[in-house]
C-alpha cells in the first residue's frame, strides 16, 4: 500500500515514479523489477470547485468586455438536436419489420413468398438494429 500523506492542490498533476523489486527472502539479487508512474489527481469534488471558479473568472472577464455585450444581443442561429435523426430511426423500424416478418421455409403464413426472408438476412437486420 503506497499512500500520499502531503496532498495540496500544487502537486496536483505531479507524476511520482515508484520501483517495485521483487527478490527472495534469503538472497540480495533482484528477481525482477517493475516502475509504476502515479500522478496525483483532485477528487470529483475538488474538480468541480476548480471549474465553478474557473467558469465565474471566465464570466467575470467576459462581462468586462464589449465583445461580451455585442454578441449577447446577436440572436443565436445554432439548432440543438434534440435526439436520433431520421435517418436511424427509419432505419431501425425497417429492421424491426424484417425480423417479423416469417423465415424462409415457414409454410402456414398469409405473407407472400417473396417476404419470407433468410435466417442470414435476418441475422444481418438484428446486427444492424442492436
Amino acid at each position: 500500500v503506497i499512500r500520499h500523506r502531503d496532498v495540496r492542490a500544487a502537486y496536483f498533476g505531479v507524476i511520482d515514479k515508484f520501483r517495485l523489486q521483487v527478490s527472495e527472502q534469503s538472497q540480495r539479487k533482484a528477481l525482477g523489477k517493475k516502475e509504476i508512474i502515479a500522478t496525483l489527481l483532485p477528487s470529483a469534488k475538488e474538480q468541480q470547485q476548480q471549474k465553478e471558479e474557473e467558469e465565474k473568472r471566465i464570466k467575470e472577464h467576459l462581462a468586462e468586455s464589449v465583445f461580451f455585450e455585442q454578441t449577447l444581443c446577436q440572436p443565436e442561429n445554432r439548432t440543438a438536436s434534440s435526439g436520433p435523426s431520421l435517418l436511424t430511426v427509419f432505419l431501425g423500424i425497417v429492421c424491426i419489420a424484417a425480423l417479423m416478418l416469417p423465415t424462409l421455409g415457414d409454410l402456414e403464413s398469409l405473407v407472400p413468398l417473396y417476404l419470407h426472408l433468410s435466417v442470414n438476412q435476418k441475422l444481418v437486420a438484428a446486427y444492424v438494429l442492436g
